[in-house]
């Protein structure tokens, strides 16, 4: 590109900066509402104006000031009016702090070929608990997953983190959901009894800084949570747990501790399970269960446990079946032949229920902390598809999330912090185990 060409395109790129600086003007004054009043007071100051001006004209005798008056006023001043309006739009169109914005991306590199940064035409807040700031940008055709790739650089040039990347109204706009560098999620949140879900069967996890993270268990059957010791991993099965029980769920689950992980409520509350033989006998007992709600939707012709308990009276309950540490459990390493055949059957359920509990209402809750890819089957691991990991090594995070995003991005000295496997960060509930059964 030769100098006359680079002048043109550059003339041609500040033409159309203003143009959509103009556009973002006038969408502010239209949708704010003290946008609408600057630009309605700028009209009746400029309408007085030149009426006082039309006046006065009238009213002056003929000598060179009234023809000045009448060249002013009643010829250009129009146009100058005019002018200042549509100064006033491009400069309400221009966020605070967009040129620096703009520079900053250009020195990281987010740039088209021909050099251009994006152009940056928004920066609004979002109601929510944080203080969440939303920069829409012209992107000058770099694509979302350039955006993407340069996260961490986008993050250090702009001093914020990116809580997530969005496509606009379309392929020349991108949203970026950001929240200050300086802040961040509080090390603590407490669980509160509003925060149980009405809707059948949502569970609550933690916050966000885009909100509570949940999941429906009617829609997303299984949950597999990961997380070195000392997490929060525990903590946060329990709080799930917790949430079933008060749904009124039929709760069971296994601790090959002796239970004593669990104070004496839960034992009250649900079914716990501490040896190998009883396991098996339990999700026996769960698979039986799901052939038998298998026959009775089928006889009623719903297609779901949802289906059926809308319809009729004799609902059925939901089950849960947790495990704090599954590793624990389909450990085969140096086992009896005798061991490993119970192991071996204990797994075959487990399969079963993960395949096609969703339907019929049984659902996993599984644990571990073990990064050893071999313990969970891929029958078991890929029928769940809700999966939370807390702080961990790079091949513990690759076996649960799928990639090594909790080595990365969450803190080796953190409690309670987890990622879920599409990438939102967030921070599990601590509650009072004691006092949350307590009606």
């Amino acid at each position: 590109m030769n100098r006359q060409d680079k002048y043109i395109l550059e003339s041609k790129t500040r033409l159309k900066y203003q143009f959509l600086r103009l556009k973002t003007g006038i969408y502010e004054v239209t949708h704010k509402k003290l946008y609408s009043i600057i630009a309605v007071t700028y009209i009746l100051v400029a309408l007085l104006i030149w009426v006082i001006s039309r006046v006065n004209a009238n009213t002056e005798t003929a000598d060179i000031f009234s023809l000045f008056n009448i060249v002013v006023f009643q010829l250009l001043y129009p146009l100058y009016a005019v002018a200042g309006f549509i100064v006033m739009l491009i400069m309400i169109g221009t966020p605070k702090g967009a040129k620096s914005i703009n520079e900053n991306l250009w020195r990281i590199g987010l740039t088209n070929h021909a050099a251009e940064s994006p152009l940056l035409l928004r920066k609004y807040r979002q109601d929510n608990e944080f203080d969440i700031t939303i920069m829409e940008f012209e992107p000058n055709g770099i694509p979302l997953s350039e955006w993407q790739d340069k996260q961490e650089r986008i993050e250090t040039a702009l001093n914020v983190h990116i809580i997530k990347f969005e496509q606009g109204t379309s392929k020349r706009r991108i949203l970026l959901y950001t929240v200050s560098g300086d802040e961040g999620l509080p090390k603590t949140v407490y669980w509160k009894e509003k925060y149980l879900s009405d809707e059948d069967f949502t569970l609550i996890f933690g916050y966000s800084m885009t909100g509570q993270v949940n999941i429906n268990l009617a829609k997303i059957p299984h949950i597999l949570l990961g997380g070195s010791t000392g997490s929060g991993k525990s903590v946060l099965l329990k709080l799930l747990i917790m949430q079933c029980i008060k749904k009124e769920a039929d709760v069971f689950i296994a601790d090959f501790k002796g239970g004593v992980d669990f104070l004496p409520e839960w034992h009250e509350m649900s079914y716990i399970i501490t040896e190998e033989n009883t396991l098996l006998e339990v999700l026996t007992e769960l698979v039986n269960e799901l052939e038998n709600r298998k026959q009775v939707l089928r006889k009623y012709g719903c297609a779901n446990i949802g289906e059926y308990n809308k319809v009729y009276a004799n609902k059925m309950k939901r089950i849960v079946f947790a495990c704090d540490e599954v590793a624990e459990v389909l450990d085969k390493t140096g086992l009896s032949k005798d061991a490993k055949e119970l192991v071996t059957q204990i797994e075959g359920k487990l399969s079963i229920i993960a395949r096609q509990g969703r339907a019929f209402g049984i659902h996993l809750i599984l644990a571990t902390q073990r990064p050893d890819a071999n313990i969970l089957t891929g029958q078991i691991r890929n029928n769940i598809d809700f999966r939370v990991c807390g702080r961990a090594d790079n091949v513990l995070s690759q076996i649960i999330l799928d990639n090594t995003e909790a080595a990365d991005k969450i803190p080796k000295e953190s409690q309670g912090l987890f990622i879920t496997h599409d990438g939102v960060v967030f921070q599990g509930y601590l509650f009072d185990e004691k006092a949350v059964f307590v009606e």
